[in-house]
């Protein structure tokens, strides 16, 4: 899974045709939320259409807003890579807030154009519609999940917070098989695990 922004890198492609040439089992899920660090897809990208970048790759494009749509879509895709290997699944969808604090989000769109995306196609919006015109729960019901979400997570958060920092050994753990000792060059954490075979 990786964002517009990654579509141009050149590592992709090679491994892409790799795993054509594999028949492997992936699906390539491009989050394209129309924006990557700061520049739009249209400015980064001759081609926009992003899943037809890769020659002899299939792909599809979904509605990432529509959360059925999403499920179904993905369900086929898993069973399509399995049987026929590597495709693109390009999921539309869209970024409300900036990379970072030196990508605030707003020097390259307007904030107009961001309200009206909230408003026309925000998911969980979509959700809620559907579950008050079926009459699954009411608004008030609603509501009440969404304080108990917000103060578990407060809650959580919390907890984080006076939670130890882990061992530096750990950035290792469940990375490789048989979780083997491994050497950084450079790294802060105690190399004495293991040293370099030569």
């Amino acid at each position: 899974m990786f964002g517009d922004g990654s579509c141009n890198q050149g590592q992709l492609f090679e491994a892409v045709n790799m795993a054509g040439l594999w028949k492997l089992p992936v699906v390539y899920t491009i989050e394209n939320n129309h924006y990557g660090m700061g520049t739009s897809v249209e400015r980064a990208s001759a081609q926009t259409d992003l899943m037809a970048k890769f020659r002899g790759t299939p792909g599809i494009n979904v509605d990432g807003q529509d959360t059925f749509l999403m499920r179904e879509t993905t369900k086929w895709c898993k069973n399509f890579a399995i049987e026929h290997g590597p495709l693109f699944l390009e999921i539309d969808t869209y970024r409300y807030q900036g990379h970072s604090m030196s990508d605030p989000g707003i020097t390259y769109r307007k904030k107009e154009e961001i309200e009206e995306f909230k408003h026309e196609r925000d998911c969980i919006d979509k959700i809620k519609k559907i579950i008050l015109e079926h009459s699954f729960a009411t608004e008030k019901e609603l509501k009440a999940i969404e304080r108990n979400i917000r103060a578990n997570i407060e809650a959580d958060i919390e907890k984080i917070k006076k939670d130890p920092m882990p061992a530096m050994n750990e950035q290792f753990t469940n990375i490789y098989v048989n979780n083997e000792p491994h050497f950084i060059r450079g790294s802060e954490i105690e190399n004495s695990i293991t040293e370099p075979k030569h």
